[in-house]
C-alpha cells in the first residue's frame, strides 16, 4: 500500500496561494515598468541595458509589446492557479471526482493553450525587433513538456467528465 502524505495538500493550498497573490504582484509590476517606461524612456531603457544604437526604437517597442503580452498572461495564469487550488479544495474534502473538476480541468487547459500561444507570440516579438547591433533577449525556447501538458489537461477534463458521469449513473442505479 502507498504511503500517503497527509502534509502534501495543506502545502500544496499553502503554496497555490502564495503563487495566486505572487502572479498578481508581478502583473502590477510588469504594469509598472511599462507605464515608467513611457513616462521616461531614455533612464528606463539605459538601466535595462538598451544601447543608443542603429535599431533602438525596434527594440523599445519589442519591449513595451512582451510587456503588453505579459500583462495578457497575468489572468490567464490566475485562471490555472485558481482552478487547481479549487480542485486540490475538493481534494482535501475527499470528493474530487465530480463533475466540477472536470470542467476546471477543461478551463485550465484552455488557458494553458492561451499561455503557449502568448508564449509563441513573445518568441517572434523578440526576434522581429531584434537587430545585428542589439538583441532582445528573453531565453525563449520551445518545449516539448509544456505542450505535453497542454494535451495532458484536455485528456484529464475528458477522464474526470467521463468519470464523474459513471459514477452519478452508478449512484442512481444503487
Amino acid at each position: 500500500m502507498a504511503q500517503q502524505y497527509p502534509n502534501a495538500l495543506a502545502v500544496s493550498r499553502k503554496l497555490l496561494r502564495a503563487l495566486i497573490l505572487l502572479n498578481l504582484v508581478l502583473g502590477l509590476l510588469i504594469l509598472a515598468l511599462l507605464a515608467v517606461s513611457l513616462l521616461a524612456e531614455g533612464p528606463v531603457m539605459n538601466a535595462l541595458g538598451v544601447r543608443d544604437t542603429a535599431g533602438r526604437e525596434a527594440l523599445i517597442i519589442g519591449m513595451r509589446v512582451v510587456a503588453i503580452l505579459g500583462l495578457f498572461a497575468v489572468p490567464l495564469a490566475h485562471v490555472v492557479l485558481t482552478r487547481l487550488k479549487a480542485i486540490v479544495d475538493t481534494v482535501t474534502v475527499g470528493d474530487p471526482f465530480v463533475a466540477e473538476n472536470a470542467a476546471r480541468l477543461q478551463t485550465i487547459a484552455w488557458a494553458l493553450l492561451g499561455l503557449e500561444l502568448l508564449h509563441l507570440v513573445i518568441g517572434a516579438v523578440a526576434r522581429l525587433s531584434s537587430s545585428d547591433a542589439q538583441a532582445l533577449y528573453i531565453d525563449w525556447n520551445l518545449s516539448v513538456t509544456r505542450w505535453l501538458a497542454v494535451l495532458l489537461c484536455f485528456v484529464l477534463a475528458r477522464v474526470f467528465r467521463h468519470g464523474s458521469q459513471m459514477r452519478d449513473e452508478l449512484e442512481g442505479t444503487v
